[in-house]
């Protein structure tokens, strides 16, 4: 396959962050692409086991400008924010926080299966939100597996996380044009993706795959080219995938730590106002993270 006749515009390696419990692998932001549609933020977490008495413990910190989005395939993470919401997420389902002018939130492994050990592996995203949301009340909800819709073609399954996509609509609130899939295939199974959105990527969570003939190895992120099907194949091994993407975002956005904004002057704003601790408290909690000492926020 030539050059010029490769479905990817960009094909993105992750680099590895350690979060203390596990490393993740962090597709988004990268370069030349900080954002796919929406999507400004894309950790792998895991897969990775668990020994009996260690845990996963993101003490409480803060977020502006953004909604995170965690979806699990193993294991059980616990949700608690400066809301009083304490939701316990598990494999299937979805946690959508939208942080808008502020929220505070932590996450740890709950009690009981800290205890006993186990595995954890899932996706964690954050999505931009528009200019004229950036500063919306924070909120959060949680959808049970079994409110998301299933997608199914001749081994492949996928579930509808996040937007609309083949004709299905998911029931988590969005700001935005976005579509979110979790996708598992069979060996050899395919699948075509339409344009629907300008712009989409397909990530390998586990497994291999083709786009268009060319080679999308695991823990890869391909950045489609706009306008075309794409025919995706699974090798012959069974494949994880997921699918994202959406309408470009109304402008550039400035990150610094956990805060996404449009005005580099909110983001100095929200780093003061944490230092402070003026941002609200996770209820029942007194730790919290510190911002790090890094250089001013730059586009």
């Amino acid at each position: 396959m030539t050059e010029s006749s490769s479905p990817f515009l960009a094909v993105l390696k992750p680099h590895t962050s350690d979060i203390g419990a596990f490393t993740v692998q962090r597709s988004l932001p990268s370069l030349p692409f900080k954002t796919v549609g929406p999507f400004i933020f894309f950790d792998h977490m895991g897969p990775a086991t668990l020994a009996p008495g260690q845990g996963m413990d993101v003490r409480p910190h803060p977020h502006i400008g953004l909604a995170t989005v965690t979806y699990l395939f193993d294991g059980e993470i616990e949700h608690r924010d400066s809301l009083g919401s304490d939701q316990r997420i598990t494999p299937g389902a979805v946690n959508w926080m939208t942080a808008g002018r502020g929220i505070v939130h932590s996450e740890r492994t709950p009690p009981d299966v800290r205890e006993r050990g186990g595995d954890v592996h899932g996706i964690q995203t954050w999505v931009a939100l528009p200019q004229a949301d950036e500063e919306t009340e924070p909120s959060f909800s949680h959808h049970d597996a079994s409110s998301l819709p299933d997608i199914f073609a001749p081994g492949v399954h996928m579930r509808l996380i996040l937007g609309k996509a083949f004709g299905e609509t998911s029931p988590v609130k969005v700001f935005s044009p976005i579509f979110y899939l979790a996708v598992d295939m069979e060996p050899c199974a395919a699948f075509v993706l339409p344009p629907e959105y300008e712009q989409r990527a397909v990530y390998t969570v586990q497994g291999e795959v083709t786009v268009n003939g060319e080679l999308l190895s695991e823990q890869t992120m391909g950045v489609l080219a706009p306008g075309s099907d794409v025919n995706i194949v699974a090798g012959d091994k069974p494949a994880r995938l997921m699918l994202l993407g959406g309408a470009p975002l109304d402008g550039d956005r400035f990150i610094f730590w956990n805060f996404v904004s449009s005005s580099r002057e909110r983001i100095e704003q929200a780093k003061t106002a944490w230092m402070a601790q003026e941002m609200g408290h996770v209820p029942g909690e007194t730790e919290w993270i510190p911002i790090p000492e890094r250089k001013p926020a730059a586009k």
